[in-house]
């Protein structure tokens, strides 16, 4: 029986009850901090923008961040938040000075809401503002204000705002915690972005001297087909040049902040890049030609920005200021005349950008008539198809759950099973592999047409002609703790590092950590992922508990799994910010110098002793 639905089933929250029940709309994902996009960032994003504010403004050349366990202090030497409006700045939502674009001309944030939502989803919340040799601090529990300080005489402080919080664990999760390394990728973003500016991090230093140069300087994993590309003008910068792997690599930015998801900037580049391109050789060369391999940044200033949403990842403002021109227009004048300008003073590189335009025609030419074939081939096999179990939401589609889309990359029908039977069909696909994948190293795209599993992995993920049409949000290799589970784990990192590198450098690759131990006794039970926890897990439960060692997948039962693919699952994130040269790396490990690997085996051999289970 339906219930009423009465003038007693309407109900108006207060601006903190609403961000505490509905954080997605304010922070996106909420996450445990596995992805760089989880919410917990997005709160430091969220104070840090503030801090470069002031400096964009004129106001404090660094930023001071320390992160201890859970709880983050983030201190600027900005102007300060004004003494008597402290509390009103941090906790009244839609208050703040961004709303007067002669005060911050392009803001980050114009919506007077980020620092409030840090301070709703905070378990604790502290701000102090220092101005003029005063110095007023307010605390806050769950948003709700709990101290009220007094202004009192700070004479040996700089003006500035320190701001600390920790997230709150009822809504991050018990198990939440920070990764530096991705509070590090975001410094070096906004250190690219501000020249001059120093951010200091538990105690190391950020800064950048030559902007999206250096990051694209940091970002190439193999040797560039020409020297680095850098121009910029007034409310613009890019930087760009192509490599020798499969792709288009983008980082895009807009008043400094990283536009993860892209929008109208980063589309009018890749537009213009191919009309400046085609216009400079005579050519009506391919787009798809001009822009493989590419890895290019671009950053872009605009008055009073319109995001898609307040996570602030894409981009959807059509003009660059009230009256000013189209964004589209704007990057393509900048491009004709600055890209044209370097292209006709640097021959050398002109004419290596030409060459690998006609290498990748003719590639591509080459694999037009190979394509066909495993596209008929994969239409018929796709009737009998048993490899994937799709899921009906995918990161395409225009539901609330599309980014929790998932595929699961497993080997055999064992493991295939035991996933299939517990998973969220809503949301959550397994494609089972046969057994050990090709070694794809030294081998081109042909040899995604030619193998029928690669060609099915591909059109499952629809990522043929990039990353737009990408059907799931997370791609998760799950395979078996063991020595062949690691190898087919190598096989499928190198192939999509050789052919689909932005998969990993857009945060959409995963590794799933399962459990190898089950301890339990008849009260409880205990999964573990290190003999550490095993161990704990032991002391826990007493006197002889029953230990049960996973030694794969398949051993796991529906019933268990669900556990390790739920709320509670762990992940490991496949990146490249610790990768100096993926070619190299790629040539070592999966190349033909078989007595090189062994040497280096042998010099670096661990013997354990046997793990004696209690």
């Amino acid at each position: 029986m339906a219930s009423n639905y009465t003038e007693a089933s309407i109900k108006t929250l207060s601006p903190l009850e609403h961000i505490r029940l509905r954080p997605g709309m304010y922070i996106g994902r909420l996450g445990n901090g596995v992805h760089p996009e989880d919410g917990i960032y997005v709160l430091l994003k969220e104070t840090i923008d503030n801090c470069i504010d002031e400096y964009t403004m004129g106001f404090g050349k660094k930023v001071e961040i320390e992160l201890i366990e859970r709880t983050l202090r983030v201190r600027d030497y900005g102007r300060g938040i004004p003494l008597g409006k402290l509390v009103e700045c941090v906790s009244i939502i839609n208050t703040g000075a961004k709303y007067d674009s002669e005060t911050f001309k392009k803001a980050i944030g114009l919506n007077g809401v980020g620092q409030k939502a840090v301070n709703a989803l905070a378990l604790e919340y502290r701000a102090q503002a220092y101005r003029e040799g005063q110095t007023r601090s307010v605390e806050f529990y769950q948003g709700k204000l709990k101290k009220d300080g007094k202004v009192v005489a700070a004479k040996d402080e700089k003006n500035g705002t320190l701001i600390e919080f920790t997230p709150d664990e009822a809504l991050f999760g018990k198990d939440f915690k920070f990764r530096p390394e991705f509070i590090e990728e975001m410094l070096w973003n906004y250190a690219y972005l501000n020249r001059g500016l120093t951010l200091v991090f538990n105690g190391k230093s950020y800064r950048s001297e030559n902007g999206l140069k250096d990051l694209l300087t940091k970002k190439l994993t193999g040797e560039p087909l020409y020297p680095l590309i850098h121009i910029e003008a007034d409310d613009i910068e890019v930087a760009m040049t192509h490599g020798g792997h499969y792709g288009e690599e983008y980082w895009s930015f807009v008043n400094g902040q990283h536009t993860t998801m892209g929008g109208t900037h980063l589309g009018a580049f890749r537009e213009a890049l191919v009309a400046t391109i085609r216009n400079f050789y005579k050519k009506d060369y391919d787009a798809a030609d001009i822009r493989q391999s590419i890895v290019a940044a671009v950053s872009v200033r605009v008055m009073e920005p319109v995001f898609e949403s307040q996570t602030k990842t894409k981009l959807g403002s059509n003009d660059i200021g009230p009256g000013g021109p189209s964004i589209r227009q704007f990057v393509t004048n900048f491009m004709q005349a600055q890209l044209d300008n370097w292209l006709h003073r640097n021959p050398g590189a002109a004419e290596a950008l030409k060459r690998k335009i006609e290498d990748s025609e003719r590639e591509r030419k080459e694999l037009s008539g190979i394509r066909n074939l495993a596209r008929e081939r994969a239409k018929k096999a796709s009737l009998h198809n048993r490899k994937l179990r799709d899921c009906r939401v995918h990161l395409d589609s225009k539901d609330k759950r599309a980014e929790d889309s998932t595929l699961f990359i497993v080997e055999g029908d064992s493991a295939s099973g035991s996933l299939t039977a517990c998973r969220d069909v809503q949301t959550q696909a397994v494609f089972a592999l046969k057994g050990k994948p090709l070694n794809t190293y030294g081998l081109t795209k042909k040899v995604i047409y030619e193998n029928e599993e690669f060609h099915l992995l591909q059109s499952a993920l629809n990522i043929e002609e990039g990353l737009d049409g990408l059907r799931y949000n997370r791609v998760i290799i799950a395979t078996d703790a063991d020595v062949d589970g690691m190898h087919i784990r190598l096989l499928l990192l190198s192939f999509f590092l050789q052919f689909f590198p932005e998969l990993i450098t857009n945060n959409h690759l995963f590794i799933l950590e399962t459990p190898l131990f089950r301890v339990r006794n008849k009260k409880q039970t205990i999964y573990c992922y290190s003999e550490q926890e095993r161990n704990a897990a032991m002391a826990k439960l007493g006197v002889n508990p029953e230990i049960t060692r996973f030694k794969g997948l398949g051993e796991v039962s529906a019933n268990e799994f669900k556990d390790f693919i739920g709320e509670n699952i762990r992940l490991e994130p496949v990146s490249l910010a610790h990768l100096g040269n993926s070619d190299q790396l790629l040539s070592f490990y999966m190349g033909k110098n078989t007595p090189d690997r062994q040497e280096f085996i042998i010099a670096n051999l661990r013997v354990e002793k046997d793990l004696v289970e209690v």
